[in-house]
């Protein structure tokens, strides 16, 4: 029971929730850029929330199924059809042996998630099935899957029922909102005034590991290097050239650029869907404001695994 690949796209990974525990190693979780969208896909198909699928980076792919499946796609919307005729969103829908499903640009983010019942078979590594890019780590042979390469499909002793959405639920890309950061103090009422008034654009030099902005170069009061420490998920360091970059989903572990902000739990799934030439603002809140946000998303997880 396996899918075919025909064109693997841009860069098409298989991805989970992460590999949490190894950053003591210098190995990032990674994971899916958008665990959001990832775990509501993996919902539309029945499976835990921390299956494995394939994220799709800016344009999808084509691929052949050689069984009976039931398959949804996730994340921001990506053109996409079935033996020619328009593909569903945010559904379930079954595919039958020998269909070809083919995906093609994104429509507005930059992430589509395929999600199958029953998983992507691949093996563990570190206790979890996410690539990692930047170290050749996991997932499907360390890479981007590639034309010619075959997908397994995974067990259903663990699927549960389908879950249908019918409530749309709207994220503004817009407004990336964060908490102060460990250094925030390093950067004076003017620095903070620019940094959060003024629009940021995503550079065509981002990448899972880091999604790095331009013009807005903003300076600290000091010289913009720290004794190396350790960085978090969504940790906004500003080199000394003063652009800006939001450490990603494959983050190296330690650095020594202060950390003027944090991109709060609850719109790290907006960081995942930015591409390059993107623009937005981002807005202070308190750390109970986030956690609350973060909270909220939870809540609204819950409600879709719990509405009949």
């Amino acid at each position: 029971m396996s899918i075919s690949v025909f064109q693997g796209g841009l860069q098409s990974t298989v991805q989970d929730l992460g590999r949490d525990g190894y950053a003591h190693y210098g190995i990032s979780a990674s994971g899916a850029a958008d665990a959001f969208s990832l775990r509501i896909g993996n919902l539309l198909v029945g499976n835990p929330e921390d299956y494995s699928a394939l994220e799709m980076t800016l344009t999808g792919g084509k691929y052949q199924f050689n069984k009976d499946a039931f398959i949804a796609l996730s994340g921001t919307e990506f053109h996409a059809n079935l033996e020619g005729e328009p593909f569903p969103f945010q559904q379930g829908a079954y595919i039958r042996k020998g269909q070809i499903l083919r995906i093609g640009g994104t429509k507005k983010g930059a992430r589509c998630y395929l999600s199958v019942r029953g998983g992507l078979d691949v093996p563990q590594y570190l206790s979890a099935t996410t690539t990692h890019v930047m170290s050749g780590l996991g997932g499907f042979k360390g890479r981007s899957i590639e034309k010619g390469d075959e997908l397994k499909i995974g067990s259903m002793k663990k699927v549960t029922q389908p879950i249908n959405i019918k409530e749309s639920h709207e994220i503004n890309y817009s407004i990336i909102r964060i908490t102060r950061g460990l250094q925030y103090n390093l950067y004076d009422g003017n620095a903070w005034k620019s940094f959060i008034s003024q629009s940021y654009t995503v550079s065509e030099k981002s990448s899972r590991m880091g999604v790095r902005l331009i013009g807005n170069a903003i300076q600290s009061i000091k010289d913009n290097e720290i004794l190396t420490e350790g960085i978090p998920l969504g940790a906004i360091q500003v080199p000394g050239g003063g652009d800006p970059i939001i450490s990603f989903v494959e983050h190296q572990t330690t650095g020594g650029y202060p950390k003027i902000a944090n991109v709060i739990t609850a719109d790290l799934c907006k960081v995942g869907q930015l591409k390059p030439g993107d623009s937005f603002t981002f807005q202070l809140v308190t750390i109970e404001e986030g956690e609350r946000l973060r909270l909220a998303q939870e809540l609204f997880i819950q409600s879709l695994k719990n509405h009949d």
